[in-house]
């Protein structure tokens, strides 16, 4: 013991070791009260170490070349040895961040922890959500299946919509006139580096997250009610109470996670669309073309909106506004209390309208596009915008509830 105690003063001497086990770990209280919601974050960071871990060796195997590409996904399929288990593994996971970062997203729209002190933390997770996003947009490309090819053409094809400047940054991004080799090459760079700024973003994240400490389910500040040793009275330390708790949430997850890796990676053509089993051909266009599913949501909303003068700008600006608006969150929200627990009925009614209406737009974007699911998709784009402006004006109608003044159990 004390030859590992003499071990560990010697790195602490030259690297912050035990101090950041214990500023971040053994001795960071988090709220006592944590529930179901609280897995997320966590089964996040697992998720990114899989999509890391399992892109890497994906890469290995992986020719980013427009004549090579399709064959060497199923080169990864057929012969490489568990080369089966890491694309599916990959691709699954892909879905299952998005699953997980928007359960994490809207556990944070229910207790309010975008409200003082926490909004540059909301900012931040705003920017991963961006950085994921850009990742994944990247990787669409990548296996060179019809879906990918013709998807990407069509996300592409949306910098063209900008005025002026739309048809030359169409060409900078793909890098060429079309969806080509040149494009493919750099959507693989750009595939391999985006995750790696995500990693920074993400431990950014977390050191805002330790400094202003975690938001809890009653939205009551647990360091304002400290103990004679500066400790928060409603507080415990986050290993091993919570660390213990998140190995219960990870066990539920992989075995979901695992179902679907093993008996329906495709998920029906959710996760890996079925024109991506057949290789990219630019003379033969898919009958309906649809990005992956985490994505339709914002492209439901660009269908929606009806060109101006001949352009898609409109629905473009849209679709991206649909995203900026988060970052105005902590300043929209107007309400004295943090917590949909203290809220009135009509902040409860907006934010299950909200959740439904981002639901339906996705399952809308999967679809192709009617008169009728048109209209539907203007009505429920609406009630998206609808819910961040409703948090200036509900708190001037609504009774809240008193909020305790220590967390509840």
């Amino acid at each position: 013991m004390s030859i590992m105690a003499n071990f560990m003063g010697w790195i602490d001497e030259r690297f912050p070791a035990t101090e950041t086990w214990e500023r971040h770990l053994s001795k960071y209280y988090a709220p006592k009260n944590f529930n179901f919601w609280y897995f997320f974050g966590s089964l996040a960071l697992l998720v990114l170490v899989n999509q890391l871990v399992t892109g890497i060796w994906l890469a290995m195997s992986y020719k980013p070349d427009a004549m090579l590409a399709f064959a060497s996904v199923e080169y990864i399929m057929r012969d490489v040895e568990w080369g089966w288990l890491l694309r599916y593994m990959h691709s699954t996971g892909a879905s299952a961040f998005f699953i997980v970062i928007y359960l994490h997203m809207f556990r944070g729209l229910m207790y309010g922890s975008y409200r003082k002190p926490r909004e540059l933390l909301w900012i931040i997770g705003v920017i991963i959500y961006l950085a994921m996003m850009a990742t994944a947009f990247f990787g669409y490309l990548l296996p060179w299946g019809q879906m990918s090819f013709w998807g990407a053409q069509v996300i592409v094809n949306l910098f063209a919509a900008v005025p002026f400047v739309g048809e030359d940054l169409s060409i900078w991004v793909r890098g060429d006139f079309v969806i080509s080799d040149v494009t493919l090459n750099r959507f693989f760079a750009f595939h391999f580096v985006v995750p790696f700024v995500l990693v920074a973003l993400v431990f950014v994240h977390l050191v805002a997250l330790h400094h202003v400490g975690s938001n809890n389910p009653d939205g009551v500040e647990i360091k304002k009610k400290k103990d004679a040793n500066g400790i928060p009275l409603d507080g415990i330390p986050f290993h091993p109470y919570y660390t213990v708790k998140d190995i219960v949430g990870v066990i539920g997850f992989l075995i979901l996670f695992s179902a679907v890796l093993f008996f329906a990676p495709e998920m029906g053509g959710l996760f890996i669309e079925h024109p991506n089993f057949e290789p990219a051909n630019p003379m033969k266009t898919p009958e309906h073309i649809a990005p992956v599913w985490y994505f339709t949501p914002f492209y439901a909303m660009l269908r929606a909106v009806p060109p101006m003068f001949g352009s898609q700008f409109p629905g473009v600006v849209v679709m991206f506004g649909a995203i900026a608006i988060m970052f105005l969150l902590p300043w929209l929200d107007r309400s004295p209390v943090k917590s949909i627990r203290y809220k009135g009925m009509l902040s409860k009614i907006n934010l299950a309208m909200f959740a439904v209406s981002f639901v339906v737009l996705a399952w809308l974007g999967m679809q192709a596009s009617t008169p009728a699911k048109t209209l539907l998709a203007q009505i429920f784009t609406l009630l998206y915008f609808v819910y961040f402006f409703a948090l200036l004006i509900i708190p001037k109608f609504e009774q809240t509830k008193p909020v305790p003044e220590r967390v509840t159990e």
